[in-house]
């Protein structure tokens, strides 16, 4: 059961945070997002009622027990450091852009 909602999760939102209101990595996740515009859906594990079942099901299915757990364009990107590794390598706006869940950089100078 909560393998089929976050796996619906996933794939009806461009972007999903899975994240715990008292994370500060997750903080930072949600606050990069928010600087880039970016749209996306957070699942606060802890104030979700089978929060921790979730948990446990995207730990089987993407092997990350912690948070935050990022998913853009229905791909697992893994947690803090990863998304904030992405940006600093400028990959995480085009995976932002392709999902949706922020406008393509204008061509047009």
């Amino acid at each position: 059961m909560a393998m089929d909602k976050a796996k619906e999760l996933v794939s009806t939102n461009s972007v999903v945070v899975f994240s715990k209101t008292y994370c500060p990595f997750c903080v930072r996740v949600k606050e990069l997002l928010n600087q880039l515009g970016a749209k996306y859906t957070a699942v606060e594990l802890d104030t979700e009622k089978d929060g921790s079942e979730i948990q446990s099901a995207l730990h089987e299915w993407t092997g990350q027990r912690t948070v935050p757990n990022v998913f853009i364009g229905g791909n697992h990107i893994g947690g803090c450091d990863k998304t904030t590794g992405m940006h600093q390598e400028g990959k995480l706006v085009p995976l932002l852009a392709d999902a949706g869940a922020v406008a393509p950089a204008s061509a047009s100078a």
